[in-house]
C-alpha cells in the first residue's frame, strides 16, 4: 500500500530496467553503493531488490524526498536497502566516508553547476582506484544536434531556474578528470538519455 509520504515519479517506471541493465555491467559484485539525489526512492527500492549482494545507500538533501525514500523502504524495501542519508551534493561535508560505487540519476540538469562540482569532489573522496561513478540523464554533446524533446526540456528547466539546464557532456568530463575520475564510456539510453561511466584513477 502506498502511504501519503511515498512520492511517485512516472519516469522511474520507464527507465529503471534500462538503467539496471547498465548497472549490472558496471557495479562491483558486492559492496556499498551510494546513490546521490535518490528523489522519490523508487529507484533505490528497485535496484536494491535486483542487486541483493550490494548494500544500497540512498540519499537526498530534500526533507520531502527523505520522507518518501523512508516510506518506500518501510513498505517495500529489501534488507540491503539502507535508511536514507541527508546529503547535499554541493555541500563540503558528506555523511559518509567511503563507497564502492556512486550512482547519480537525473540530478545534474536539475541543480546548479555547484552540485555537479560537489558530486565529482565527493565521489573522488569516497571511491578507491577503479571504482565507478555512474551518471544518468540528458546531456548536450559537441558535434551532436540536440534532440527536439531535449531542447524543449532544456528551455523549460532554464525558465524554471536559470542555474539549471542540460550540461555539455564535455564540460562534465573535464570536471570529472580534474578530480581524478576518468571517463570510461557512455551508453545511449531510451528517451534521448545517456548513461555515463567514470572510474576513479
Amino acid at each position: 500500500m502506498v502511504s501519503g509520504q511515498q512520492r511517485h515519479a512516472p519516469a522511474t517506471q520507464r527507465n529503471r530496467e534500462p538503467i539496471l541493465d547498465v548497472l549490472r555491467t558496471v557495479l562491483p559484485p558486492s559492496g556499498l553503493v551510494l546513490e546521490v539525489a535518490s528523489g522519490t526512492g523508487e529507484h533505490a527500492v528497485y535496484f536494491a531488490r535486483h542487486l541483493p549482494a550490494l548494500q544500497w545507500q540512498p540519499s537526498d538533501p530534500s526533507p520531502d524526498a527523505m520522507a518518501s525514500i523512508a516510506a518506500w523502504r518501510d513498505a517495500e524495501g529489501p534488507d540491503n536497502l539502507l535508511p536514507p542519508l541527508r546529503l547535499d551534493a554541493a555541500g563540503g561535508e558528506w555523511p559518509i566516508t567511503r563507497a564502492d560505487a556512486v550512482v547519480c540519476i537525473n540530478m545534474i540538469h536539475i541543480s546548479p553547476w555547484e552540485a555537479t562540482e560537489g558530486l565529482m569532489c565527493g565521489a573522488a573522496r569516497l571511491l578507491d582506484s577503479g571504482a565507478p561513478l555512474v551518471l544518468y540523464g540528458p546531456f548536450r554533446r559537441q558535434g551532436h544536434d540536440i534532440e527536439l524533446s531535449n531542447a524543449a526540456f532544456d528551455e523549460d528547466l532554464r525558465r524554471r531556474d536559470r542555474r539549471w539546464g542540460l550540461r555539455l557532456l564535455e564540460d562534465v568530463n573535464a570536471l570529472a578528470g580534474r578530480h581524478g575520475l576518468a571517463f570510461e564510456r557512455l551508453v545511449p539510453m531510451p528517451a534521448n538519455n545517456l548513461a555515463v561511466i567514470y572510474r576513479r584513477a
